[in-house]
């Protein structure tokens, strides 16, 4: 399938993993009552579309900075976690859970210790103060079951955030996401000052245990711009098949985006998924022109098919 196709598929906004826990949704479908359990027993908010439970875990105790420059939560420091029906009705559990270096490995036992898995460790930035890690979780079982198992882990990060001082108080939008949202072929969603445009990937079909693995499960590409339109920074996240790495990797380079990490998010999944994280800085467009760029090459058939 070409983006040209993909563009009329579905193309999943992830505003919910990005804004505060206690924010309302927009267009949600009514929460089941079992996954009411988990946004009460975890004390967070979380939105419930396309068969997927999304709960919301953003650092807004932390204050980041990118080579100086302040980027704020929803720029790319909302963690969350997801559920949804595999088979036999159980559920399967996905995440991404934003960490301080010090939370790390407290966090991982905690994970580890409840029965959970940890499938990946890596960074999304280069330059940033503090340091940041994300950290990808995967479990199965029931929702009260993996609640449960999850909920020290979450508690950990809770305790960090009430013990540092709030975030500040996020300005007004100061760049045109209707421009943006042009250019990339998808529309966007304004938190704050940060438009984030998040691109599906309906092409590729991809099960763990029965449950499809959409964008709310965290099979998308996303990018994330602040800034003005003149003086922009831009972060995100591409989902490829291997063999859409090495041509997305030139496309990035060649409209000047840095490269800053390459990885895998899940793990006992086919086919393979590699997710590359970029950042850039310059004018709004330009980086968004660059970003579309890669993003055009995914879905493309290889030579012979």
């Amino acid at each position: 399938m070409t983006f040209v196709l993909m563009r009329t598929a579905i193309a999943a906004l992830v505003c919910g993993a990005v804004v505060g826990a206690g924010a309302t949704p927009a267009s949600a479908q009514e929460v089941p009552a079992e996954y009411q359990g988990v946004l009460k027993t975890l004390g967070k908010g979380g939105d419930y579309k396309e068969g997927v439970l999304k709960v919301n875990i953003p650092r807004n105790d932390l204050r980041v900075s990118i080579s100086g420059r302040p980027a704020p939560t929803p720029f790319g420091f909302g963690g969350w976690i997801a559920l949804t029906k595999g088979d036999g009705g159980h559920e399967v559990m996905m995440g991404d859970l934003v960490l301080t270096e010090d939370e790390v490995n407290p966090v991982m036992s905690a994970i580890l210790n409840n029965g959970l898995d940890v499938t990946a460790l890596h960074n999304h930035f280069f330059w940033e103060q503090p340091r940041i890690f994300y950290m990808h979780v995967h479990g199965t079982g029931s929702a009260a079951e993996l609640t449960r198992r999850v909920k020290p882990a979450i508690d950990l990060i809770d305790q960090s955030a009430k013990a540092a001082a709030a975030a500040p108080a996020v300005s007004a939008a100061t760049l045109n996401s209707a421009a943006l949202s042009k250019i990339l072929g998808h529309v966007g969603e304004q938190s704050g000052t940060v438009c984030k445009i998040t691109i599906g990937r309906p092409d590729v079909n991809v099960r763990e245990h029965g449950a499809v693995i959409n964008a709310r499960m965290g099979l998308n590409t996303w990018a994330a711009f602040a800034g003005t339109d003149t003086d922009a920074m831009v972060a995100g996240d591409v989902a490829m098949l291997q063999h859409e790495v090495t041509p997305v990797l030139k496309a990035l380079r060649s409209n000047g985006l840095d490269v800053v990490a390459i990885h895998h998010h899940m793990t006992a999944v086919q086919p393979v998924i590699i997710f590359l994280h970029y950042y850039g800085i310059g004018p709004a467009a330009k980086l968004a022109q660059g970003v579309r760029a890669a993003v055009d090459l995914l879905g493309k058939p290889t030579a012979g098919q």
